[in-house]
């Protein structure tokens, strides 16, 4: 499986973005997706996640009601749409696919994911 994140840009506090994760080969509708974040300076971390069931799930307070991840298994693209932006969420986004059989408590960790996008900045200025 080959990904590929775009959406990313410039955006004012308070602002929206949408995020899109393609797959180029291969199918998503098999796969555990999710999407990480690192900022300058920072290890990645977990965003939010989708399950191959479709069950989504999210990092915590930080981004719940904010952000809003699905996904399209017709299309086999992963969509993170985040409103409400704040200049702590400056970071590059990256998209991930792992293993459906991830037990639902490894769903955050970086390394139940095989497959990963090149990523994509997102730039909230204050």
């Amino acid at each position: 499986v080959q990904l590929q994140a775009s959406g990313g840009g410039l955006v004012q506090a308070g602002g929206s973005l949408r995020l899109s994760c393609v797959a180029s080969e291969g199918t998503l509708s098999t796969y555990n997706l999710a999407w990480f974040r690192q900022a300058p300076g920072k290890e990645r971390e977990f965003v939010a996640g989708n399950r191959w069931s479709g069950a989504s799930y999210y990092s915590g307070d930080s981004v719940k009601g904010r952000f809003t991840i699905s996904r399209d298994k017709a299309k086999s693209t992963l969509s993170l749409q985040m409103n409400n932006l704040e200049p702590e969420d400056t970071a590059v986004y990256y998209c991930a696919a792992g293993s459906k059989t991830t037990i639902y408590s490894e769903l955050s960790k970086l390394y139940r994911y095989d497959y990963w996008g090149q990523g994509t900045l997102v730039t909230v200025s204050s």
